[in-house]
Formats: structure tokens, sequence, C-alpha cells
């Protein structure tokens, strides 16, 4: 018997992300994935690090990369249709879920339970772990509003403002660190931040 659940996940690189929104680069949600799990991993890496925290920064990478797989089978839902209100934003959340366990069932069966764990984490267990994939995902969406603006694209200077809102609301120390000491490299050009 042949599984297609890995067949299926390469084809997150075929959803673009920020439809609504005239982009000067394209991003599609396997960079996104990418980008999500190393400042997921970042992130974690500083709690421990700087903060004294004993955080699982490999789980954090992976429930970065494996975040958004749902939208394959979903598409990605604009944010602000997403969250335009509770029972939305709750039902979108159980379609995500069907999503998930529709994708673990691509799977053999010695599979299951590795990967269920990666893309339905426990939030009990892995709570804290968690708010930092959300923290990366804001970070993500935050960077992408810089190089458009960096590119002279107007579109983004809202999205820009309300993710940077977005990010201090989460109140998390680690993001806080990351956008002090790591965000203002994203402004400069490559001469100024080759080594």
């Amino acid at each position: 018997m042949d599984y297609s659940f890995f067949a299926m996940i390469s084809r997150l690189r075929w959803i673009d992300r920020w439809a609504l929104m005239k982009n000067s680069s394209k991003e599609n949600l396997s960079d996104h994935s990418l980008e999500v799990g190393m400042l997921s991993h970042a992130l974690a890496v500083i709690g421990n690090k700087r903060l004294g925290k004993d955080l699982d920064a490999d789980k954090c990478a992976l429930f970065g990369m494996y975040h958004d797989v749902s939208e394959i089978l979903t598409g990605d839902m604009p944010t602000p249709v997403k969250y335009f209100n509770a029972e939305i934003a709750n039902a979108y959340k159980n379609i995500e879920k069907d999503a998930c366990e529709r994708l673990l069932s691509l799977l053999p069966e010695d599979l299951y339970e590795s990967y269920s764990s990666l893309l339905i984490p426990d939030n009990e267990q892995f709570h804290y772990e968690m708010l930092l994939v959300k923290g990366a995902d804001k970070l993500s969406a935050y960077i992408k509003c810089l190089e458009e603006k960096k590119s002279g694209n107007l579109e983004f200077a809202n999205a820009e403002k309300s993710t940077l809102q977005a990010l201090h609301k989460l109140d998390l120390e680690e993001v806080e660190i990351f956008l002090k000491e790591f965000i203002p490299a994203y402004s400069k050009t490559l001469d100024e931040i080759k080594p």
C-alpha cells in the first residue's frame, strides 16, 4: 500500500499567502512554514538561554513547520475573515482540526501518533511552546510587511502597524527580545548585513 501524507504536505508550496493584497514578492505556505519553524526555535532558545526556561526548542521548530498544514485542504483564510467573530473563529478551528485528521489518515498506522502530536499538539503539555509558535507566526507576518515596505509597496503599511501591535499584545519576553535585537537587520541591505 502507498501513503500520500508527504505528497499532500509538499503541496504547501502551491498555496499563496496574502491573497487579498498586492505583493512585491509572493510567499507560499511552504516558505512561511519553514520561517515559522526557524523563528519558533529561535524564540525557544532565547527563552532557555536568556530567561532560564526549560522549553523544547526542537519541538517548537517542528510545531512551527507543521502549524499551517491544515491549509492544504482549507486554503489560506484571510485573518480579517478568520477572526471576524468568536463563532467564525471557533468554527474555523474545528475545520482546521478536521483537516489535520484527514491528513493524518494518509499515514501508515505506526507513524500516526508521531505526526498527530505535531499536527494536533497537546496544548496543555506544550502550552508555552504553542504560544511561541503563535509569536513566530506573527513575527513572520511582520517580517513580510517590512520586506514589502522595503521594496516600496505601501499596501502592507497598515498590516505592519497592526501586526506589531499584535506582537506586543502577546506579552512574550522572547518576542520582545527578538524584536529589539534581530528585527532591525531586516530593514538593511545585503551589504549592510553580510559578515
